[in-house]
């Protein structure tokens, strides 16, 4: 069995290459491409960046398919993924770079418009841009990280409603735990579809909407947009998504919502 995140990704991705592991709109991703693009960044992190198993690296993005790769890419070269929010102000993020000791962070051309205020905040900070993986060399694939389970996998920050915001150290144990519960509560299975419209910088999507599917061989449908909520039920019926791991209010929403007849969800 793995003891760690980047050796159950790198088992499920070998037994499930050519299915799909991310639907955005159109667009489809397999476990194989994935797989791919996990090694370009875990290439570029060790080559470019020197980093080094235990190292933090950021991770500030909206959800789009380039989040899925940074995680895994990140878990492969051992070092720990520092989810952040994207709601957050340049100078919260800067709080939580000093705070975590962040050198690199993965972000995207929007977000990076705060380049220079960051750097400001933290000297050392490089920054990664998701537009450029296709075209980083792909290496030769990065062995999973020989990171044991007790190790520190992914460092969560609170809301920080009272006070600054704290990381909580998650070990890769605690989350292979976490996914081994969830798999056995909701009975998932290869073929479940989860319908990912939350963030994926939060724990409960990280945990339920990224890592319980992938690891079980099943599929995330990246939501591209919920608004109007007739966009979302074109995508679960489109691909056929089985969970829909939301909040309270959205199911109070729903109750007054007319789904369409033989909706594919299960739960």
């Amino acid at each position: 069995s793995c003891v760690n995140l980047a050796e159950a990704f790198a088992d499920s991705a070998s037994k499930h290459g050519a299915e799909t592991a991310v639907f955005w709109g159109e667009r489809k991703f397999s476990y194989a491409e994935i797989a791919s693009l996990s090694g370009r960044i875990a290439g570029a992190l060790q080559n470019r960046f020197a980093i080094h198993p235990g190292d933090r690296v950021g991770l500030w993005l909206k959800n789009c398919p380039e989040f899925v790769p940074s995680v895994f890419g990140i878990l492969q070269t051992g070092a720990v993924v520092v989810p952040i929010n994207n709601f957050l102000k340049p100078d919260e993020v800067g709080y939580i770079l000093n705070d975590a000791g962040i050198d690199v962070l993965i972000t995207d051309a929007e977000l990076s418009v705060h380049e220079a205020t960051l750097r400001g905040l933290r000297g050392t900070l490089k920054l990664l841009h998701i537009e450029e993986i296709a075209s980083l060399p792909p290496t030769a694939i990065v062995p999973p990280s020989h990171r044991a389970e007790h190790d520190l996998a992914i460092l969560i920050y609170t809301s920080g409603t009272t006070g600054h915001p704290k990381g909580a150290m998650l070990s890769h144990a605690n989350l292979l735990h976490n996914v081994a519960s969830c798999r056995q509560v909701l009975e998932a299975t290869s073929y479940d579809r989860f319908v990912v419209m939350l963030p994926l910088f939060h724990s409960y999507m990280m945990c339920v909407g990224l890592l319980l599917p992938l690891l079980s061989g099943g599929a995330m449908i990246l939501v591209k947009s919920l608004h109007p909520l007739k966009n979302l039920f074109h995508e679960i019926f489109t691909h056929r998504g089985t969970i829909l791991p939301a909040i309270p209010q959205f199911y109070r929403g729903l109750v007054h919502a007319t789904l369409p007849p033989n909706c594919p969800l299960r739960i």
